[in-house]
């Protein structure tokens, strides 16, 4: 059977750990999911065998052309406020990411956004102090596209799956009437970004400087091992349970979040209620419910088939035997945020490469 790329749509989500890809019966809502794949990210073989089952016969170009959503290492997604009486200033947003967000300007690529709906943030009329800066190296565009073209995936369309999830997740808790501020972690390697995100939008971020790879040297020394590559390799293949390590493993990160938790229920007198891990692989899930149990919060459970035929996005029986959990949320915003059943909420949609 032959697939047209002008008749279908491709979606792709890149992680640190994982690739998912998904056929949709249209490029855009209402749209029914027709396939999908979860397959690591450093292997070729699998990722080339997932393209060929979502999509069986490519178009002239021999690529499959996908709307993605990508994790840079150095994204920048940060809710800021801004001086409205300074956005016509030449150096006002250069200096606030210098100061602020201890970034060179001249080197990212950044989109404004408002932080409440994820609509583009209109400089010109300069009406909402609160806003999301989102972005990433300049250069990490074109390795990152680089990098994709390489598994045989174009990326037609560009996005930061961070901004495209926040957006999700701020649509979600509207469309469940949810009233209950929830930090949202994205656990990468080496850093975790977190978010505190609720129906009114994203209300809080901050990146922590620690991930998945701090957590091996205490896995080293508890378990007696001779090196970190032993504990790393332990870790990440889930053949040891280590559920009750989990308060230990997560100390540090759980004092950071505590900090930010506290600073925000303080500055607006709401308390946070849920947290949702949304990027854990599938083998350090557990992960999730050992921070939400040391934080004293509920770990969030989200009805995503519901919320995705609300926005004209169906998934039938069958297509996902084992059902979609957070892992999905990424790749399944991308289709949500199609328009015309919602607005986009893009963060960064660069150029094409030939």
């Amino acid at each position: 059977m032959f697939f047209s790329t002008k008749t279908k749509g491709y979606f792709v989500e890149q992680s640190d750990h994982t690739m998912l890809l998904a056929r949709t019966s249209a490029p855009v809502a209402p749209m029914v999911i027709e396939e999908l794949r979860m397959c690591p990210v450093g292997d070729a073989d699998a990722i080339a065998e997932a393209i060929l089952v979502v999509q069986p016969k490519p178009g002239p170009s021999g690529y499959m052309y996908a709307c993605c959503g990508v994790y840079p290492a150095k994204r920048l997604v940060r809710r800021a406020t801004i001086e409205l009486k300074r956005t016509k200033e030449p150096t006002y947003f250069p200096e606030l990411l210098t100061t602020q967000f201890r970034i060179e300007p001249d080197k990212f690529t950044i989109h404004l956004i408002n932080a409440a709906d994820g609509t583009d943030y209109d400089v010109v009329k300069a009406t909402q102090k609160e806003v999301l800066f989102c972005g990433l190296p300049s250069e990490d565009i074109i390795t990152v596209q680089d990098g994709l073209l390489a598994s045989g995936i174009y990326p037609d369309a560009l996005e930061l799956g961070t901004v495209s999830t926040l957006g999700a997740l701020v649509d979600y808790f509207a469309f469940t009437k949810s009233k209950t501020p929830t930090l949202v972690l994205e656990i990468g390697t080496d850093i975790t970004h977190s978010f505190i995100v609720s129906s009114s939008g994203v209300e809080a971020s901050r990146p922590i400087p620690q991930g998945l790879d701090a957590m091996v040297p205490i896995v080293q020394k508890e378990l007696g091992l001779k090196d970190e590559e032993s504990a790393k390799k332990l870790f990440y293949s889930n053949t040891f349970d280590f559920t009750g390590m989990g308060p230990l493993l997560v100390k540090k990160l759980l004092k950071e979040l505590q900090s930010s938790i506290g600073f925000y229920e303080v500055q607006t007198g709401q308390s946070v209620g849920q947290v949702i891990c949304t990027m854990l692989p599938a083998k350090l899930t557990w992960l999730d419910g050992a921070i939400s149990s040391a934080l004293g919060v509920s770990s969030t459970k989200l009805d995503l088939v519901a919320w995705l035929q609300s926005r004209q996005v169906t998934l039938p029986e069958g297509v996902a035997p084992d059902g979609v959990d957070l892992r999905w949320l990424g790749l399944l915003s991308l289709m949500a945020n199609q328009p015309p059943a919602t607005t986009s909420a893009d963060a960064v949609v660069p150029e094409k490469k030939a």
